[in-house]
């Protein structure tokens, strides 16, 4: 039995600790914000927060996030109340197919949550290794900025 704690909901399951968590998060607790991509942690598309740090769960074996909080892009925000990091992707419209949008936005959530103030280069150093294949680059670290720009205000109380 492994207990898992995924959006704030605790899981006991009867699943192998070998078993990837991505596969246990699509098809045992049906979310499916990560995407399966390459299944090498190599495009990012399945990327999740494991206690607030961005990690590819078709490389992290469920017995590694035993104990651990996940998140997933369904446990950032609503519809009707998007995490800031969602609303900045959506405001400026950085999708095209959206397939890689799951590993852009976690990714850049981490980022924001560990740096609330980064710079292009810290930005574009930080997404490197999510993929992205219809070209919205420009759009996406747009978001970032936005997101970015967001939070800054809001500490500042504006």
């Amino acid at each position: 039995m492994v207990r898992l704690t995924v959006n704030g909901t605790a899981h006991e399951l009867d699943i192998a600790a070998h078993v990837p968590l991505l596969y246990v998060l699509r098809n045992d607790l049906e979310l499916n914000g990560p995407k399966f991509g390459c299944g090498l942690g190599e495009c990012g598309a399945c990327t999740v927060l494991l206690d607030g740090v961005a990690a590819r769960a078709c490389i992290v074996p469920l017995g590694v996030a035993a104990g651990r909080r996940v998140v997933t892009l369904e446990g950032l925000g609503s519809i009707d109340h998007p995490d800031p990091v969602q609303q900045a992707f959506i405001d400026e419209q950085a999708a095209q197919c959206g397939y890689c949008l799951n590993g852009m936005i976690m990714t850049a959530k981490a980022l924001l949550d560990r740096n609330p103030e980064p710079d292009e280069a810290q930005i574009r150093a930080e997404l490197r290794y999510n993929l992205c294949r219809c070209g919205t680059h420009v759009e996406i670290l747009r978001a970032v900025r936005r997101a970015a720009d967001h939070l800054r205000a809001a500490r500042q109380g504006g």
